[in-house]
């Protein structure tokens, strides 16, 4: 996956440079994220393998299927990536670009999960809380799982927050066995 990742950074930053300089930051990230989902797609996932069908009819095909959200450069992009048989990136590119805009908008993505449901203030509180900690504005999921017992965990990104119940017995128990 790592891998994956390394050949996949160059595309989504050059893409993040173009967009970002033509002020269309989020229609790239939309278009990237519908391209990520239709070359998912098992069939299409083999057509684009296929090597019967050129570079450039793959490219093609692809904006054709997207033709909504596929921009001119956004064609151009395709075909670029279809010439150095890297379609199967799109995914890959999407992911980075996202993590590329966010840190452009000073914006991060909190997954919250509590024991319980949390009120529409308690959600708001949160956030500002972490906005103010983070520097950053944040965009709150916030889910429950009864299994915490009470408490919370918080992620974002590699950090991970766990003041959960549950967290703290499991942190107790391999304190006492060891």
């Amino acid at each position: 996956m790592a891998e994956l990742k390394t050949v996949a950074r160059p595309y989504a930053k050059a893409a993040f440079e173009v967009a970002r300089e033509q002020g269309h930051v989020t229609e790239w990230a939309d278009m990237l994220s519908i391209l990520a989902a239709v070359t998912a797609e098992p069939k299409l996932k083999v057509a684009l393998g296929n090597p019967a069908f050129s570079a450039e009819e793959k490219a093609n095909a692809l904006a054709d299927v997207c033709a909504e959200v596929t921009t001119e450069q956004g064609k151009a992009f395709l075909l670029a990536l279809a010439d150095k048989k890297r379609l199967t990136l799109i995914p890959a590119i999407s992911v980075l670009f996202q993590q590329f805009k966010l840190n452009f908008e000073k914006a991060v993505d909190v997954e919250f999960t509590s024991a319980y449901e949390l009120s529409a203030e308690q959600a708001q509180a949160l956030a500002a809380s972490l906005a103010k900690k983070l520097d950053r504005t944040i965009n709150l999921t916030n889910e429950t799982d009864a299994s915490l017992l009470g408490g919370v965990v918080i992620r974002t990104g590699d950090l991970i927050i766990d003041g959960s119940v549950r967290g703290k017995l499991a942190k107790l128990s391999e304190a006492i066995n060891s």
